[in-house]
Formats: C-alpha cells, structure tokens, sequence
C-alpha cells in the first residue's frame, strides 16, 4: 500500500511533508531539531524564551501584527518545546496556506527579538515557572529528570530559572538561533486540503528562497547514572511519587514492547493494570499514570501517582507488585494480544486527531526522514512478543535500576 505522505526537500536542506485530506480545516507545523538540551550551561531555558520571543516582532510586523496576521481569519496558532525540538504549529481555513506560511517563514528568520519585548517576556515566563511549581504533578516530572540526568543538560528544567532568564541579553538569544537554527534541521508538516504541488510552490516561495544554513546539533550523551531514592518534603496535602528509569532511545527496536507494557500499566483506558489496581480495587490513588518517552540517544520512563501521604507505602508496594509479575512472568498470548488491539486502537485514534498527525509527521521527519504509516506502524506492534515483553521488563523494571521521586508533608 503506498504511502498516504508526499515529501519534498529543498535545495537549502528544508524538508517538507504533507498529506492531502478533504477537510476544510488545515494543519500546519513547523519543527526545529533544537532544544532545552542544546543550551550551554549559562543559556538554560534559552530554547523555550526563543519559542516565545518569535511572536514579539520582525523585520516586518510588530508583535499584535504577528497575532493578528492569522488569528484574524480564526486560525488557532500556538508553539512549544521540548527536550530536542522546538514547534510552531496553526490550525486554519485551508484557504489560508499561503497566509500562513509566510507568517512562518517571517517569525523563523525575520524575528528581531526587540529588547523592551525580552524584559516583559521574561515576566510571563518567571510567571509560568510559578504556575508549575504550584502543581506538583506537574513539577515532580521535571525534578526527576534531574534525578536521572544530573547536571547534563537533559536534566535542567526546559523553562530555565528566574535567575537564568534575567541574565539573557538579545546577542545570547541571536547567538542560539544561529548556532542551532539549520535549514537541513527543519521540516514543515502539514495536513489538509491542498495538492502538493501547489503546496510545494507555495513553501518554496517563502522557505526555499532561504539561505542554506546547514549542522548537525552537537549533543552530549548522557552519563553513566545509579539508581537514586529521594524523598522532599512538600507542603500539600497529597504525597506525590515518581518511579522510573532510563529507557529506549527512538532507535532502539525495544521501543515498541517498552510501549506497549507502558499503555497496559498506565495508559488512558480505565482498564489499566495500574488504575484496576490501585484505584478501582484499593480506593489509594485518583491521579495515576505511566510515561515512556524516548529521545535521540537515551529515554525516559516513569510512573507517576497521587495519593494521601499515609498511602504512599502501600501505593509503592502495590506498584512494585505489578512490576514484579511481568519481570517474572511471561505474558500468556492471549493476554499479549488483548493489549495489542488497545494499543493498534489508540494509535489509529490518535491520526484520526489531524493535528496530532501533523506533529507527529514532522517529528518523525526530523528523526527518521519518513513517515510511517498508520499499517507500518500497527505491523511493528503485532511482531511484539511474549519475550519481548518480559526482556524489556527486566531491563527497565529492574529493582536495581528503578529511582523514586517523592514530594511528601511527612506527615504519615
């Protein structure tokens, strides 16, 4: 079956993704391969200031005339970053294409980063901050990367510190963009009612007239790391409690069982083996989750709940129950294939959603220069196996590898 994604590349190195819907409504995005990781130690949270300055004023529009440019024809525009990318993304009338990808085009390489603009921003950021710390479910996330990565930059909170952001000058943000910014490590993703060609002219006459400016971002991979058991104490009425690892890069072939044992553990569905457990037999935990996240070379996964502080020793004990049974006991293949069907379910959901069809392509453009099909994608989950799952397990669930997070009032 062919490939539903049409692609095309730039002289200048951009790359360009698309497929074609009959939808009056379009999705468009924009992917850098630069983030929170790539700052130097004096530059923490330079990535996601940069996210918010590029609405602040170019060359050609003041910052209200950047808003106004799509958001009065009812497009919904909106960017964020991560631990290795940076988008900006608008969903809009198809109608719209051109109007917005000049936009883009104008924000990306045109930005002038105003100084009085840099002063209030860094407010809204300070202030955003803030807004994290006082949701700890939120925060402890980001603790516990710290946890696990140490001083490496994929350790440092992706919003910087008050006092980081204070420091930034216009030269250290224009120094970042230059450094990190390359054609070659840009895609623009899109999904909507457009032929490609027309698309493809379209994206040239404001992206592909610009100058090569083609790297490769210089990564640090990340330090050997120990096994670590922290408890904080916090001043709410409910204890917070991270358990994780460090797990599968985006290139490991593991990725997908680590996926598949995540979803059955924590997943959305209220069949979870976590939520059966903790919540619906036991009555311990309303907010619970599992999360695996991989990277470029080295990944993430946790399990996150909420509970009353005199459950924490319970909810940990439960949790560790459940890891147990699938380190030393091999999935039955009714069992297997029960999870797989949720699984191959959520995913073809998920593209239903155009817009998270958009992110993910340009993603995996950047990663992988392809797109996977939805088929290609279901194919890799069904060739899981019973060992599969229980080697993966081992190595990701190992007691001696797996690190607690705690955010307590100590009060028991």
């Amino acid at each position: 079956m062919p490939s539903p994604y049409q692609t095309y590349q730039f002289p200048n190195g951009i790359r360009l993704v698309h497929r074609q819907t009959g939808s009056p409504v379009a999705h468009l995005g924009v992917a850098v391969n630069a983030g929170s990781r790539d700052e130097k130690p004096e530059e923490q949270g330079m990535a996601h200031f940069i996210e918010h300055l590029i609405f602040k004023g170019t060359s050609h529009r003041t910052a209200r005339q950047v808003l106004d440019r799509i958001e009065n024809v009812g497009a919904d525009l909106n960017a964020f970053t991560t631990k290795e990318e940076t988008t900006v993304y608008a969903s809009f009338l198809s109608e719209y294409y051109g109007r917005t990808l000049e936009l883009f085009s104008d924000i990306l390489f045109s930005s002038t980063f105003p100084e009085d603009e840099m002063r209030k921003e860094r407010d809204v950021v300070i202030d955003e901050i803030n807004s994290y710390k006082d949701s700890p479910m939120e925060w402890i996330h980001d603790e516990f990367d710290t946890l696990i990565f140490g001083d490496h930059p994929l350790g440092k909170n992706i919003l910087g510190t008050p006092s980081h952001l204070r420091k930034f000058s216009r030269e250290q943000v224009l120094g970042f963009t230059r450094r990190q910014y390359f054609t070659n490590q840009l895609v623009i993703s899109s999904v909507g009612d457009i032929g490609f060609s027309k698309l493809v002219k379209l994206t040239g006459k404001y992206f592909g007239v610009q100058p090569a400016c083609e790297g490769q971002p210089e990564r640090l991979s990340p330090p050997d790391f120990k096994k670590l058991d922290v408890t904080r104490k916090f001043s709410k009425h409910q204890s917070h409690i991270i358990l994780g690892n460090r797990a599968y890069s985006y290139h490991d072939k593991e990725r997908y069982a680590l996926a598949l044992i995540t979803n059955m553990l924590g997943g959305p569905a209220m069949n979870s083996v976590l939520n059966l457990e903790l919540r619906e037999k036991h009555g311990i935990a309303y907010n619970l989750e599992s999360n695996y996240q991989p990277l470029s070379d080295t990944g993430i996964f946790t399990i996150y709940l909420g509970t009353d502080t005199r459950m924490v020793d319970k909810a940990i004990s439960l949790v560790m129950k459940e890891l147990r049974k699938i380190r030393d006991e091999e999935m039955s293949s009714g069992r297997l294939k029960i999870r797989k069907e949720q699984l191959k379910g959520q995913i073809a959901i998920s593209v239903e959603a155009h817009q998270n069809e958009m992110l993910s392509a340009g993603k995996s453009m950047l990663l992988f220069n392809k797109v996977d099909t939805v088929e290609e994608v279901i194919a890799r989950v069904e060739a899981i196996t019973p060992s599969d799952v229980l080697h993966v397990a081992n190595e990701i669930f190992d007691p001696s590898a797996l690190s607690s997070l705690i955010f307590t009032n100590g009060k028991k």
